[in-house]
């Protein structure tokens, strides 16, 4: 059974990226973090839309089966439509698409149609405009913080206006609409985010990498 999905809350979520955790034993992996996360997220790469390949329903499945925590599927892919139902029968709540890729107004629709909350992100160089017409359908925009395709990438603090721009038409539109940044977030970097308008999360390396998962996230918390 999937987990509902929260809506925001006006504290920033913490967001664990499973493509850094270890998946030699990834219920282990995941344990100190799923009391304190507020959801994981799948980044799903094909090797076209970003020059890296990762993983696909399969082991969005496994995730769903190791944590009880909501799964959000960041899908970094040309073709999205032609994974929507694969992913939502894995168990993703969430399903992200990117406004760069095909039939982004088709996926969000059909998303929706599944019942599963809709997200679209933007690459660093995608104006926020390409964005703002898709807003109510919306129920997560992503701001990417590093140009996607590889975890453990230095932040982009050019990227700390768009964010804030972001959060005034959110604001503006008057819908419950997260507002996530994902790629290079840290103790340092997460504030800044968040300073922003960020009340979304994702982090990968810098978790994973912690010598105690835990305690990092509840460093992250108190900040």
């Amino acid at each position: 059974m999937k987990t509902a999905f929260p809506l925001p809350s006006g504290r920033a979520a913490l967001v664990p990226s499973v493509l850094s955790a270890d998946f030699a034993c990834l219920k282990g992996s995941l344990k100190p973090v799923n009391r304190l996360a507020d959801w994981v997220q799948v980044d799903v790469m094909d090797g076209r839309f970003v020059p890296n390949i990762s993983f696909g329903p399969a082991i969005t499945a496994a995730v769903r089966r190791a944590s009880p925590l909501p799964i959000d599927a960041h899908l970094m892919v040309a073709e999205p439509l032609n994974f929507l139902e694969a992913f939502a029968e894995a168990g993703a709540g969430l399903i992200t698409v990117h406004a760069e890729a095909k039939d982004a107004a088709a996926c969000l629709k059909k998303i929706r149609a599944l019942g599963l909350k809709a997200g679209l992100a933007l690459r660093p160089k995608t104006p926020l405009s390409r964005a703002l017409p898709y807003l109510p359908l919306l129920d997560l925009l992503l701001i990417m913080t590093v140009e996607p395709g590889f975890g453990g990438q230095a932040f982009m603090p050019a990227m700390l206006p768009k964010v804030g721009a972001a959060r005034q038409a959110i604001r503006g539109s008057g819908r419950k609409v997260w507002l996530q940044v994902d790629g290079g977030i840290n103790s340092d970097t997460a504030v800044l985010a968040a300073v922003a308008g960020a009340d979304s999360l994702v982090i990968g390396s810098a978790l994973f990498r912690a010598p105690d998962p835990a305690a990092f996230l509840k460093g992250l918390k108190k900040l």
